[in-house]
């Protein structure tokens, strides 16, 4: 279906200029199986100067993921999160720099990145949550995270918020990420992990991929 909203008035001078063409696209299921994990995807590219959105991935050119859930939020996830394959030598430079900048270990960046989008730089979640470590648009401005999508700015930005995180909750890891994930209001409402399921399988998570990377390094 494409859906054209583009119009002429009878002035020519009031003629508003015509809308980009938008095609959607989607499968009877609408769900993609990833690394074990259903998510639902939607692809957002170009295509003859219409902008597409499916739920199957493009053969080619550059297109952007919709995610509607972080990598590692399902409580129901069937992931084995003890063998899942690491990500150890991507970005590694842009890593241990943040690390020595933001006083961080390099394995738990590591953790959070693959944690939130295992390690993709085109991802954006049903909140907006954007890039490599899911920043939302008020943090990454906060962090002065000009294009969220760039892979050196996503980690600098994300790795200076979790170690704000840090400071915050006294350098408890636990509460850090669950602030990461749920944000810090709803860490200090509860005192503590707030009791949502997929906070509590986040924090969970990301303290065995941490785990890993730290062996792995």
């Amino acid at each position: 279906m494409v859906l054209d909203n583009g119009y002429s008035l009878p002035k020519p001078e009031l003629k508003k200029p015509a809308k980009k063409h938008v095609k959607a696209s989607y499968s009877e299921h609408g769900i993609l199986s990833d690394l074990g994990v259903e998510k639902r995807k939607v692809y957002q590219y170009e295509e003859n100067g219409i902008m597409v959105f499916s739920d199957s991935q493009p053969t080619q050119g550059d297109y952007r993921i919709h995610l509607y859930e972080c990598f590692a939020c399902r409580p129901d996830s069937t992931i084995d999160w003890y063998h899942i394959p690491l990500f150890t030598k991507e970005y590694s430079a842009v890593i241990s720099n943040a690390a020595k900048r933001y006083q961080l270990e390099p394995a738990l960046i590591r953790a959070v990145i693959h944690a939130e989008s295992a390690f993709r730089t085109n991802v954006v979640s049903k909140a907006g949550a954007m890039g490599l470590m899911q920043l939302m648009p008020g943090t990454a401005k906060d962090m002065q995270v000009t294009n969220a999508f760039h892979a050196e700015q996503n980690i600098n930005g994300g790795s200076r918020y979790l170690a704000k995180l840090l400071g915050q909750f006294n350098g408890d890891i636990d509460l850090a990420c669950a602030a990461y994930n749920a944000g810090p209001t709803n860490v200090d409402q509860y005192q503590g992990i707030p009791p949502f399921p997929e906070t509590q399988a986040y924090v969970q998570r990301v303290k065995i991929l941490y785990s890993r990377y730290r062996k792995a390094s």
